[in-house]
């Protein structure tokens, strides 16, 4: 199963990811995890400190658009689907959204100009996994200024005034890629199991036959 999951800070992407990641691991016994640290400053697995942060936000928007096209690039290589999963948060819809509004990189006409480098990504993406599904989350301006507000992310980049903005830009990313296989999930009043159901009724269509096979033979083993 090939999986990019995007969407508005506090849409619940992360929380999503781990949500999936468990329902495919119950349905096929076996682990299934997402690259989820494309967002500045968090562009690795391990947890940055604060001082780490702080260097990393102190960086020039051309040093910055070199860490985050090495990101893109070096996740859509062709070993990464050998296994026949590739589940990502963000890549370069996050990217194309968050970098000119906020990191100084990618606007139109741009060194590195977003609009064209997405879509060289998903180039590669559907030649080595034409069948990826691209997820977007997302969640009424209202909902998301309230979480916001409640559990406010470390580091982030979001700003209540560009909440509207930023839901826009989302779906105009979404509309404009070239991935064929997408759903849409709106998270405002739903929660996270009711959210998850959905996703795994919808998803089934663009099962592989290899993920049909994990989850018949997981299913006739746990039945033995």
């Amino acid at each position: 199963m090939k999986i990019i999951l995007t969407g508005i800070e506090y849409s619940g992407t992360t929380t999503m990811a781990k949500a999936i990641g468990d329902w495919y691991e119950k349905e096929t016994g076996q682990s299934y995890g997402f690259h989820d640290h494309f967002k500045l400053p968090h562009y690795i697995h391990a947890p940055l400190t604060e001082e780490e942060q702080e260097i990393v936000l102190g960086l020039s928007p051309r040093i910055l658009d070199l860490i985050q096209k090495h990101q893109l690039d070096y996740h859509v290589q062709p070993t990464f689907y050998e296994d026949g999963n590739l589940a990502t948060t963000g890549l370069h819809i996050e990217d194309a959204v968050y970098g000119p509004l906020y990191w100084g990189y990618g606007g139109p006409g741009e060194r590195g100009d977003r609009s064209v480098v997405s879509r060289e990504i998903e180039d590669r993406v559907l030649a080595d996994g034409p069948d990826t599904v691209l997820v977007l989350l997302k969640a009424s301006a209202e909902v998301i200024a309230s979480r916001m507000k409640e559990s406010p992310h470390e580091s982030s980049p979001l700003q209540e005034k560009d909440i509207a903005h930023v839901l826009q830009r989302f779906e105009e990313e979404f509309e404009k890629s070239r991935i064929p296989n997408k759903l849409t999930f709106d998270t405002s009043t739903a929660r996270v199991e009711e959210t998850l159901a959905e996703f795994a009724e919808r998803v089934d269509p663009f099962l592989e036959e290899r993920d049909r096979l994990k989850m018949e033979l997981h299913k006739a083993t746990a039945g033995a």
